[in-house]
């Protein structure tokens, strides 16, 4: 990891300087059918060659909308604040040369720097599992990152449409702030937890907050798109930390920085811990044939189940090969199965490797699944994904599989796994 100050000295040719990363919960590693252009699991922020950022200037107060016209035709950046039919306020954007903008969104037109559709539980794709109408916004959010040290990267609701332009129609809660400029909140609203304690081995769950367009925290509304917005939150800022999490409604992000990145497990890291596991040959206690956990290409992609497969009795954490015994019922063969090794029911099913590195708060073994998916990852990364009540629809909150977005059973989050060694 450079220090302060040989990433200042960085000559061009140099690796380009990271912010950090967003990755899209739900994916274990890449995108079911393979990322594509700006549609991805996970999107990279780098330092940009030119500033791209803006920043608040000239507030219009108009009231004709012939008047509202001309100002959003003028090329700039503004915001719309529409009062009434008759009156509207329009904040105007100047460039800033000391920010990067990023912006996020359903939309896949230009502007949009990281297209994001609403992740499909189970690990499926959008395109495969359509959604009937999606929640999230066209141009749901920015990022704005500050250009030099410590490249402070901050969240606000609503991004800029190809006109350059941000309206926050009649219906949108919006309001003027004490000091006189306006804010507001977008129709499903920018959802943001901080963990306390950073993204580490002890972290805790946050607070979710929501972020307005001009970047204040808020309580949450009483619903997801309800008008009234909550109560402000001085205390806090919509600076983005290692490991916050962003949710738009239909998709959560995770924001990893760039010093965060460097201390979490590489793919040759997890590849190296796949390879230990099957090389201490695990075996069915039952069938006695060794198991081995599929490669990481097939893991990320859920393949076709392979033959040393392993599979787990989720209730008490026995690693098998696959059987056909152990049915509770003849009507739901798929539903509960009692564990041979202790006469445990419940259910189970294949393991498959956690692949995303990104989800890890440590370099710890793959000990543990998560129920009932059962996706692998270390302990430490298990019990806090399993404590974090990520946003689901417009008013749950539940824990689910970072790898996948399965909503994890509320008594058991996960599972410790047994495995037995060879015999001989």
């Amino acid at each position: 990891m450079f220090s302060p100050s040989q990433e200042e000295q960085c000559a061009p040719t140099k690796d380009p300087i990271k912010y950090g990363e967003l990755v899209v919960l739900g994916y274990n590693g890449s995108l079911p059918n393979g990322d594509r252009g700006r549609r991805k699991s996970r999107f990279a922020l780098y330092k940009r060659s030119k500033a791209n950022g803006v920043k608040p200037s000239t507030v219009h107060i108009l009231n004709t909308p012939q008047a509202s016209k001309a100002v959003n035709c003028k090329g700039q950046h503004s915001i719309s604040y529409t009062l009434s039919r008759n009156q509207t306020v329009v904040v105007e954007y100047c460039h800033d040369k000391d920010t990067d903008m990023f912006q996020i969104g359903r939309s896949t037109e230009s502007p949009i720097d990281f297209v994001v559709t609403d992740t499909v539980s189970g690990g499926q794709e959008g395109e495969e599992t359509p959604i009937t109408q999606s929640t999230i916004s066209r141009f749901a959010c920015r990022v704005v990152c500050e250009r030099v040290l410590p490249y402070t990267a901050r969240i606000y609701a609503a991004g800029f449409d190809s006109s350059k332009n941000i309206f926050l129609g009649e219906k949108a809660a919006k309001w003027k702030n004490p000091d006189g400029h306006m804010d507001g909140l977008t129709t499903n609203g920018v959802l943001v937890m901080h963990p306390r304690g950073g993204f580490t081995e002890e972290s805790k769950p946050g607070v979710w907050r929501e972020i307005s367009v001009c970047g204040d925290v808020y309580t949450l509304r009483e619903t997801r798109s309800a008008q009234t917005r909550g109560k402000l939150v001085e205390c806090e800022s919509n600076v983005l930390q290692d490991g916050s999490l962003v949710d738009l409604c239909g998709a959560t992000l995770l924001w990893r920085t760039a010093d965060g990145l460097f201390h979490t497990p590489t793919q040759k890291h997890l590849e190296a811990l796949r390879q230990e596991i099957n090389a201490a040959r695990p075996q069915c206690p039952v069938g006695l044939n060794t198991l081995a956990f599929p490669s990481m290409q097939r893991s990320r992609a859920l393949s076709s189940l392979e033959d040393k497969q392993p599979w787990v009795y989720l209730a008490c954490g026995h690693v098998h090969g696959y059987h056909n015994w152990g049915h509770r019922s003849e009507q739901e063969p798929s539903a509960q199965r009692e564990c041979p090794m202790c006469r445990t029911v419940g259910p189970y099913v294949p393991l498959w490797l956690g692949c995303e590195p990104a989800f890890y708060v440590d370099v710890g073994a793959p000990t543990h699944a998560f129920v009932p998916c059962g996706h692998v990852c270390s302990e430490k990364s298990a019990k806090y994904w399993a404590e974090i009540p990520l946003p689901h629809g417009t008013h749950a909150f539940h824990a689910a599989c970072p790898f996948c977005a399965t909503q994890l059973c509320l008594t058991q989050g996960c599972a410790k796994l047994i495995f037995q060694g060879p015999i001989d």
